[in-house]
């Protein structure tokens, strides 16, 4: 109870919230699904080592994106802008992995190429919105006239689980519309998918995220106002407060 009052007291700290489950939901919805995709959808005897290079290359791209991308780009533009710019990668690397989905393409390389848009942009998200819910602790105590630091932090752990379950739940519906066998292991027979389960699939995969991350987009937009020179107005506020007290 207590954390929830303290998260809808501060409106910033809900902005944050509600666009780190959309952008999570998102990318969980691609991961619960990208081993289908792989088995029953590319197939081919080399299916699973397809699958499991391209998880690794995605899983690597994104800690470098968030140890070496985002503070370079950083140096350049501010952080809402570089979460703009996250965003427009992310957007355009589903948009290209659908059109070549569509297209048929197979080869797991040339596959890579809109996985490193959106890994990277996936890498550097999970940074900037860590540091936006960090922004939204000295703007509710301002707010509110108390520090729920804690409380704050602990809603991102609620929210990725939160995220986690929703993306599980849509990737569920997916296979059962899509007729698609739940049975993802190596050595199981490949059955060959319609053309409708094939397009159920890739439509949930790379399209529904977009939609996903176009909602974040626009209630981040809408909503959030801490830009540097906000915090920079709101740290001076609480140091005379203190200097008061």
């Amino acid at each position: 109870g207590q954390m929830f009052k303290a998260l809808f007291s501060n409106d910033q700290a809900v902005t944050v919230v509600i666009t780190i489950v959309l952008i999570n939901c998102s990318l969980y919805i691609t991961s619960n699904l990208l081993i289908y995709f792989f088995k029953y959808d590319i197939g081919g005897s080399n299916w699973n080592a397809s699958y499991v290079l391209f998880n690794t290359v995605g899983g690597a791209v994104q800690i470098i994106s968030m140890m070496l991308f985002y503070p370079f780009l950083r140096k350049f533009m501010s952080s809402i802008k570089v979460f703009y710019v996250s965003f427009g990668m992310a957007i355009s690397g589903y948009l290209i992995l659908f059109v070549m989905m569509c297209l048929g393409v197979s080869s797991v390389y040339v596959l890579l190429a809109p996985g490193f848009l959106i890994f990277t942009a996936f890498g550097m998200l999970t940074v900037l919105t860590t540091v936006f819910l960090a922004n939204t602790v000295d703007y509710g105590e301002l707010k509110n006239k108390r520090r729920d630091e804690s409380i704050i932090f602990s809603m991102q752990t609620f929210v990725v689980k939160l995220a986690s379950g929703v993306a599980v739940l849509a990737a569920s519906i997916c296979i059962s519309v899509g007729k698609i066998s739940k049975d993802t292991t190596e050595a199981a027979a490949v059955a060959a998918l319609s053309d409708s389960s094939r397009m159920v699939l890739r439509t949930t995969m790379a399209m529904i995220p977009i939609f996903g991350l176009c909602a974040a987009l626009i209630i981040f937009a809408k909503k959030y106002i801490l830009t540097d020179e906000k915090l920079e107005e709101i740290s001076k506020e609480l140091a005379a407060d203190k200097a008061k007290g």
